[in-house]
């Protein structure tokens, strides 16, 4: 499996973004999806993810309300969108697969596949 973060970039306290990742070499549907983020010296920290399990969704506390992970399955491409940006939000955002369905996807140790990462910087 490989996978492709892309769409990163610089933008206001407010403002709007898309990051996408491109995934390849396996079914797509078969994988469970999720995107992290790591701010420099913290953790990797979970922002969403797409159980394959009953097509659940699930977000970090953080970005409810704000952010929202879509997948197309016919580009193999997932999605994250992200409105209302905080500095905070400040990070590079990784996206990451698991196969089947899996439980606390929360974790970054329940994923097998990781992309290389996307910087996202929001100015205040």
């Amino acid at each position: 499996v490989q996978l492709q973060a892309s769409g990163g970039g610089l933008v206001q306290a407010g403002g709007s973004l898309r990051v996408s990742c491109a995934f390849s070499g396996r079914t797509f549907t078969d994988y469970t999806m999720g995107w992290f983020r790591q701010a420099p010296g913290k953790e990797r920290e979970f922002v969403a993810a797409f159980s394959r399990s009953g097509g659940r969704i699930y977000y970090g506390d953080s970005v409810k309300g704000r952010f929202t992970i879509s997948m197309d399955n016919a580009k193999n491409t997932m999605y994250l969108q992200m409105n209302s940006l905080k500095p905070e939000d400040t990070a590079v955002y990784y996206c990451a697969a698991a196969s089947g369905s899996r439980w606390y996807i929360q974790l970054p140790s329940k994923y097998d596949y990781w992309g290389q990462g996307t910087q996202v910087t929001v100015s205040s």
